[in-house]
């Protein structure tokens, strides 16, 4: 061994950079971090490695989802249901009269 050696060349940090991957500081919840923490112990992984796991789980969520799907409101379920059922009520199939913001039914003026 030397009795000096040259750190004039060296950087800090490590040898050879992560590729994919970048370090940074986040502040989570801790019920979060034991959450992880518990569930990595029991399957043997690293917990950062489920959390990647669990945002890139949420990153491709929208992606699988058909770009037509809307969240179903209670006025579009009625618009719905009246159009379906519309056949079964006979000859006097009229649909029920709009109704407002409300919810109360529009006047027949």
């Amino acid at each position: 061994m030397r009795k000096e050696y040259d750190f004039s060349k060296g950087k800090r940090g490590p040898v050879l950079a992560s590729t994919g991957k970048t370090r940074i500081t986040i502040m989570l919840d801790d019920d979060v971090i034991e959450y992880f923490r518990a569930k990595a112990e029991a399957q043997g992984t690293g917990y950062q490695t489920m959390i990647n796991s669990a945002l890139r789980a949420a990153i491709e969520l929208p992606k699988r989802k058909p770009a037509d799907e809307r969240p179903l409101t209670v006025g579009a379920l009625r618009d719905v249901l009246r159009q379906e059922l519309a056949p079964y009520r006979g000859k006097a199939a009229n649909p029920s009269p709009k109704r407002t913001a409300t919810g109360k039914r529009a006047s027949a003026a």
